[in-house]
């Protein structure tokens, strides 16, 4: 289950913080990995709050980051940071980029499910300055697009405590990787940060994929998946306008089906990583505000990004009436 969530635009506040972070962001261009970790300590700490429990709870770690790379690895900071007991077991996932915070949601459900008790936060962290260079007329869709965030998640299994409410059960997941399509997305590591490669076949890809990722996903709890996509619930990556248009044609969703991840792109834009938990949040906010019938029960997650690789998960969203028993 997923306990808590929390996803935050790494920029919010008032005129006054911001001119602070300016201040103290722009003479240290070439130190700029301390935020990551601040960062996420920051709201990572909000959603261990908000589950309830003390962070000394915390039995694992998952850290998914493309922004910092030395060692020790943020995970060791971070972990540090938030008081989390010297016994945690820790996971660092690099580079992994778009499909970051599925594929972190992914292993956080295998811990939890293959470890009795386990509490495992997640956190993604991603600061796009360290992709920023001069336009060379191949980078500015990607300058424009992407943005900073940090998302944090707690997946636990049960038994659960009086003070957890679960937000969302993990059903089952998947992760596919389009054959022969390694050229088409990518990110590689220089001197002067990240060159990032996004070709413009991505959307025609990942329209061209999403269904068969879908149907292996959802195999065991639906008989023809294909012929009900307009039942469940949407969580999707919030990649582009143009990735998100062919998922809707694709799936001949209805209009509003992907109107979070819609929601996510256009206050946000894409943060990498991190964008799927503030997609969840976003969800959550609305069925919070609106009821607990405005979500049907299933539902679907997507992410997808370098590989091109595609994670899928199957989602449930428990009942209020149903806490009781879990």
């Amino acid at each position: 289950m997923v306990a808590a969530v929390h996803g935050r635009k790494d920029d919010e506040g008032d005129d006054a913080r911001r001119h602070e972070v300016a201040h103290l962001e722009i003479p240290n261009l070439l130190h700029r990995e301390p935020r990551v970790e601040i960062s996420s300590r920051d709201y990572c700490r909000l959603a261990v709050a908000e589950w309830g429990r003390p962070a000394t709870d915390i039995t694992h770690l998952i850290f998914s980051t493309y922004s910092a790379w030395q060692a020790p690895s943020f995970d060791h900071q971070l972990a540090a940071l938030l008081g989390l007991r010297p016994t945690v077991c820790r996971t660092i996932l690099s580079l992994h980029g778009c499909y970051g915070g599925g594929r972190a949601l992914h292993l956080a459900k295998q811990l939890a499910e293959n470890n009795h008790g386990a509490r495992v936060l997640v956190a993604c962290s991603e600061i796009t300055l360290v992709c920023f260079g001069g336009p060379d007329g191949g980078n500015l869709i990607g300058s424009a697009l992407f943005g900073d965030g940090v998302g944090a998640v707690i997946v636990g299994a049960g038994p659960f405590a009086q003070s957890e409410r679960p937000l969302f059960e993990m059903v089952s997941a998947t992760q596919t990787t389009i054959p022969r399509t390694e050229h088409v997305l990518g990110m590689q590591v220089s001197g002067g940060g990240i060159d990032f490669h996004l070709g413009i076949q991505v959307p025609m890809l990942i329209g061209q994929n999403i269904e068969r990722c879908l149907v292996d996903a959802f195999s065991g709890f639906v008989d023809d998946p294909s012929s009900c996509w307009n039942d469940p619930f949407w969580a999707v990556h919030s990649g582009g306008r143009q990735i998100l248009d062919n998922i809707d044609t694709e799936l001949k969703l209805d209009a509003g089906k992907l109107a979070a991840s819609r929601h996510v792109l256009r206050e946000y834009g894409n943060m990498s990583g991190a964008t799927i938990i503030f997609v969840l949040d976003e969800l959550r906010r609305r069925r919070k505000e609106d009821g607990d019938d405005l979500l049907p029960e299933w539902g679907a997650m997507l992410a997808f990004g370098p590989g091109i690789t595609i994670e899928a998960m199957v989602l449930r969203c428990p009942r209020a009436s149903s806490l009781s028993n879990n």
